[in-house]
């Protein structure tokens, strides 16, 4: 039997998702958790999700041309405030292409797009409430530091939306969202650290981001 490409790599990525190398270390959790700031979804979510809404954005349906931009493995757990994992969660993130452009058709120039980057991806988390994406390390547009958009469904609860940046970088004190928040230890919750991946030969990084909910299941 034959199986697609697109099949393939799904299976890959999902294996990949569960590996315990993309995921919290022991003992990350010992200390209080600080709850995830709601910011807002901005004006950009998707107005028509595309065809392909897999956790790969930087490939399209079956195509082999991959998105334009430095690759970033963007991974993490979905928690309530008591640190319990959140399985069977939908993860949604969205965020520009390498020149800056959403998918959304208000969301800058659409002559200069990335018709390979697929702008928008989801994901079911597992029964240890992680998740995974493979995507671009964000970059700034007009008016924003970089960003990526996130967004948590947990069945019965209201959709839950935030943002996460790249930690350290010069622009998100001047960003007016980010700059919102007071509280160094929620900024520091909401910066992804992208690190370089050894042995990777393009340069590919990886960040790790939790969602900590302020909700606690019912009994």
């Amino acid at each position: 039997m034959n199986i697609s490409p697109s099949l393939n790599r799904r299976r890959f990525l999902n294996r990949l998702a569960l590996s315990s190398a993309f995921f919290t270390t022991a003992g990350a959790f010992a200390e209080q958790l600080t709850l995830t700031p709601r910011q807002t979804p901005g004006p950009f979510y998707p107005s028509k999700l595309p065809l392909d809404t897999d956790n790969d954005l930087l490939i399209l349906n079956d195509s082999i041309t991959p998105a334009v931009g430095q690759v970033a493995h963007l991974s993490g757990r979905v928690l309530d405030r008591k640190g319990t994992p959140l399985g069977n969660t939908v993860v949604e993130i969205w965020q520009v292409d390498g020149n800056g452009i959403y998918l959304h058709p208000g969301g800058g120039d659409r002559k200069k797009i990335d018709k390979n980057f697929q702008g928008y991806g989801r994901f079911l988390t597992g029964s240890k409430g992680e998740y995974y994406f493979r995507t671009l390390k964000p970059v700034p547009y007009p008016g924003r530091t970089p960003h990526i958009h996130v967004a948590v469904q947990v069945k019965g609860q209201k959709k839950f939306s935030t943002q996460c940046y790249i930690k350290g970088d010069p622009r998100n004190d001047r960003d007016f969202i980010f700059k919102r928040i007071s509280d160094p230890k929620v900024k520091e919750s909401i910066s992804v650290d992208f690190k370089p991946i050894p042995g990777t030969r393009t340069g590919e990084l990886a960040g790790q981001f939790d969602v900590v909910l302020g909700y606690t299941p019912p009994a």
